[in-house]
């Protein structure tokens, strides 16, 4: 097998077209179409370039959305109206709530608002608690999306070793728990693992979701493996980098993403597919 780079962009292309047709079926037939809000308080730049591309693919596959932009000074109390509000809307299938919010407002509170059934991040306390359970549930768009990207490269995950870098509710905890209904053999590592590195060489199968640039080199991994970059950041000179260092390790790699260009995109378009699944499970309810 020689080094593949997954193109994580073409692959999320190729969804959303997907969920774009899917889409322009169900509206006409229900009059109406599916429907994701989004919040952001404050300015924050990497945040306002996310919501961006959020709403952008929403408007590329045909679903309605609208961006409730909020400044700064927003008190917690009047967040968690708005989200009352978008939670009995009737109108609207999924809210967002882009993190991270400004540091007087309490996101567990933020998080615990949203209605379950339209918590499109798979963040809600439910649905965490039903993706452990085997329950059908939201399931998170990173960690969704990089099990899409496994898939469609075909990489074997019954019996392999898969060991994930980083803890965070958002991706380490949700994909350690997806590879495991894939029958992988999950290691979760963090930066307190003693001897990272050693650890690192065994996977079959790596994701790196740390946020700290470079963290994983051509050394420590097995060569043919598979390498899954979740981190995105910038380096002083304003260029996106990964956690690992694309340049070492895709020498080793049997396959690795980019960054940018690798589990972004997927992000997103899982965002849209999570979107679509909540629409398509309240029409049904109706």
């Amino acid at each position: 097998m020689g080094n593949m780079i997954i193109d994580g962009k073409q692959i999320a292309q190729h969804l959303k077209e997907e969920i774009r047709e899917q889409v322009q079926q169900l509206a006409t037939q229900n009059g109406r179409k599916p429907r994701l809000d989004v919040i952001i308080v404050g300015e924050n730049p990497a945040s306002k370039t996310y919501v961006r591309s959020k709403i952008n693919a929403t408007e590329f596959c045909g679903m309605d959305g609208e961006l409730i932009a909020l400044p700064k000074t927003t008190s917690q109390e009047e967040l968690l109206r708005i989200i009352r509000d978008l939670n009995e809307n009737e109108a609207v299938d999924g809210i967002l709530v882009q993190l991270p919010l400004p540091k007087h407002i309490d996101e567990q509170e933020v998080i615990h608002a949203i209605a379950p059934e339209k918590d499109v991040d798979g963040f809600h306390p439910e649905n965490v608690a039903r993706l452990w359970l085997n329950q059908p549930a939201i399931v998170p768009c990173t960690p969704m999306g990089i099990m899409e990207l496994l898939k469609q490269t075909h990489t074997p995950l019954a019996g392999r070793h898969a060991v994930v870098v980083g803890r965070s509710n958002i991706v380490g905890k949700p994909i350690a728990k997806l590879l495991l209904d894939e029958n992988c053999t999950v290691t979760i590592a963090h930066s307190r693992t003693s001897d990272l590195a050693q650890i690192c060489r065994e996977a079959d199968i790596l994701v790196v979701a740390v946020g700290r640039s470079h963290l994983i080199t051509g050394e420590m991994i097995k060569p043919g493996a598979t390498v899954i970059d979740v981190g995105i950041n910038r380096t002083e000179d304003g260029k996106l980098v990964g956690d690992v260092d694309f340049e070492s390790a895709s020498k080793v790699a049997g396959a690795i993403t980019p960054v940018p260009g690798g589990v972004g995109p997927m992000t997103i378009a899982m965002l849209m597919r999570n979107t679509y699944q909540c629409y398509v499970s309240r029409i049904s309810n109706e």
